[in-house]
């Protein structure tokens, strides 16, 4: 009997898939990629489950576990909504009350994306007031929130927290006293602010480590340029002023790390939008220099994305570029219809985003440019979508929807 147990066990964890995460923004360190398979067409039909939200939001949803958090906003409060990734039943619904947005049309109360480690979720907003960046447990019970001061910034706040090795930090950069925060992710207690000379920055951080160093925080702005922070004193640890100062520029897309290289991203309104890749050097006294540049088919609000030896950009106009990732040379640029918010993501060998009216386009993440889908979501959106345990979680501005594939790792 005990054998037999003992092979029974042995078949379930076998056969039970590892827990997947996305626990930020763009999935782990903002990379967007993921190993799931999923199907590259669908229809309505072929969703596992769809989710009316509360109110509408552009945030993006992220995945910790089994459950999926997400926010939206309604009649003058933050609603932070947690549901089961199998099936889209409530886990929990919180609402916060809060001072409306007041900027760029297509910014609202729920446009920052939450992030998530094993003991919370954490969830940010603000206004000319106050910024909120508030802790709940995964039952959505408050744990704690932190008030980091006023933002004061024309298009209104929507920066991204992220949490690392038991530190939330969030970019507070404006047209006010502006700082990047780390605060102690159990205690809710504030560990440092790092000055800035950015202004109306939403670049999400990153997380590096060069062979031989510490973990560093990667932050953009036009201003700082590409820099590292340390993460347990906020002391910079290097900076890089790449971006073109001829003109006024902000930082919206967030910085990526791929093998050696860090990419940040700035441009302006169609003045000019460049990604720059730098390669940091062992010790503090080397001097680092861009490794490369790419100025066409960048976009301002995307992230551009990299897998194996290629970096994908997908610009808000719809032009995709597909480029070698250890120098910059272009392999293909091409254009697909709509404007885009959203940044795009892989899973498998494919390439998704979603543009701004509703439509999920896949293309081929290869060197050859092939559009293989064209999919209405049947709403507008602004959302990156989440991928966890072969499931892609898709947020249009009112609904919640899961489409479901398979994952690799099995």
């Amino acid at each position: 009997m005990g054998r037999l147990i003992l092979c029974v066990m042995t078949l379930v964890i076998a056969g039970t898939a590892p827990a997947q995460h996305w626990p930020r923004f763009r999935g782990p360190n903002g990379s967007g990629v993921s190993d799931s398979v999923l199907p590259t067409t669908w229809t309505d039909k072929d969703y596992r489950w769809q989710v009316k939200l509360p109110g509408p939001g552009h945030s993006s949803p992220i995945v910790w576990d089994d459950l999926v958090v997400v926010t939206s906003a309604a009649d003058g409060k933050l609603s932070v909504l947690g549901l089961q990734v199998a099936t889209g039943k409530m886990a929990f619904h919180r609402n916060f009350a809060a001072e409306p947005v007041k900027g760029h049309k297509d910014n609202s109360l729920a446009s920052a994306t939450p992030a998530a480690d094993a003991k919370h979720i954490y969830v940010a907003w603000g206004g000319p007031k106050e910024v909120v960046l508030l802790a709940l447990k995964h039952n959505g019970t408050e744990a704690w929130h932190q008030n980091l001061g006023p933002y004061r910034a024309g298009h209104g706040f929507g920066n991204s927290p992220i949490v690392h090795d038991g530190l939330v930090f969030l970019a507070c950069e404006h047209e006010g006293k502006d700082c990047i925060v780390a605060i102690d992710a159990d205690s809710g207690e504030l560990r440092w602010r790092a000055p800035r000379k950015s202004r109306n920055t939403y670049a999400t951080p990153c997380i590096y480590q060069a062979p031989g160093r510490s973990h560093e925080l990667i932050a953009v702005s036009y201003e700082d340029g590409i820099t590292a922070i340390n993460l347990k004193t906020g002391k910079l640890n290097w900076s890089v002023d790449v971006f073109d100062k001829r003109h006024v520029e902000g930082a919206i897309a967030s910085p990526i790390v791929h093998r050696d290289l860090v990419f940040g991203s700035a441009g302006w309104l169609s003045v000019r939008y460049e990604t720059i890749a730098v390669r940091p050097q062992l010790g503090k006294a080397a001097k680092i220099e861009p490794a490369f540049k790419v100025d066409r088919g960048v976009g301002l609000v995307p992230t551009p994305i990299a897998h194996g030896d290629l970096l994908f950009f997908w610009d808000d106009r719809g032009m995709v570029s597909c480029c070698d990732a250890k120098a910059g040379e272009n392999y293909w640029r091409e254009r697909t219809e709509g404007s885009f918010y959203a940044s795009p993501v892989i899973a498998g060998k494919h390439l998704y985003c979603p543009s701004r009216d509703g439509s999920m386009f896949v293309l081929s993440a290869s060197k050859k440019f092939e559009q293989v889908a064209r999919i209405r979501l049947g709403e507008d959106t602004n959302a990156t979508p989440a991928i966890a345990g072969g499931r892609m979680f898709i947020r249009t501005l009112t609904q919640l929807k899961c489409i479901e594939g398979r994952s690799l790792k099995r």
